[in-house]
């Protein structure tokens, strides 16, 4: 089943998009109203496709767009055509200006679902070669497992820190991440930080440091039995 998440503040919309789910078969489809819901719901449930409106009651979709995370296709639907340049430069798969019809919608879904084919293929891919890939200034980047020395939390994105001294911020939550990255070399030591193990030179009670730079983090109380007794296993 294909999970997908349409956000419209036209409740004619939504329904149009219900029917033609439901005529298309093989989709799960839930629908918002208001936008601040339906990218909460989308975080949490992580799609894989998202329709969504461009102008809705002072809420840019465009903006919006820019905060979903990478693994979501993206199809917007509008009644203003002079978007669609727009669309396209925040990586939609399609746009589909309103009013369409189901023929129109079962295109944008063929296109959509090519691009999740492809997405899964470069995702097990980078997988193997223990790569991650996140969105950052409106692009993906891809980032060798290998280089991360730690990943931090900070309000809304996450900040990950690399062995050669640069970062890459993201709009997307650390346990998004941390879903991504192989379990095996990487330990959460705190609810803002994850820190891949080969990178700790030491730890006590309190704090982990990190091997370059002799950098230290904080432990979390929560997490404090796990990691001594992990990282005893690996003394």
């Amino acid at each position: 089943m294909t999970k997908c998440i349409a956000i419209d503040d036209e409740p004619i919309a939504l329904s149009i998009i219900s029917r033609y789910c439901e005529q298309r078969g093989g989709v799960v489809l839930e629908t918002y109203s208001s936008p601040r819901l339906g990218m909460q719901r989308i975080r949490e449930w992580m799609p894989d496709i998202v329709f969504l409106d461009i102008e809705m009651n002072g809420t840019s979709g465009l903006e919006l767009a820019k905060e979903l995370p990478p693994s979501c296709c993206l199809i917007f639907t509008t009644a203003y055509a002079h978007y669609a340049l727009d669309g396209f430069e925040v990586n939609a798969v399609d746009f589909l200006h309103k009013p369409y019809f189901y023929e129109r919608f079962n295109r944008a879904m063929q296109k959509a679902e090519q691009w999740l084919r492809m997405y899964d293929l470069l995702h097990v891919s980078e997988s193997a070669t223990h790569r991650i890939t996140l969105k950052s200034d409106y692009k993906n980047v891809s980032i060798p497992v290998d280089t991360i020395l730690y990943i931090e939390s900070v309000d809304n994105y996450v900040k990950v820190h690399l062995a050669d001294g640069t970062s890459v911020f993201s709009k997307i939550p650390l346990r998004t991440v941390e879903e991504q990255l192989p379990q095996d070399k990487f330990v959460r030591i705190h609810r803002s930080y994850l820190v891949a193990r080969q990178r700790i030179a030491g730890f006590s009670r309190s704090d982990v440091m990190l091997s370059k730079g002799g950098k230290t983090l904080p432990i979390g109380k929560k997490y404090l039995g796990d990691i001594i007794t992990m990282l005893r296993e690996n003394s």
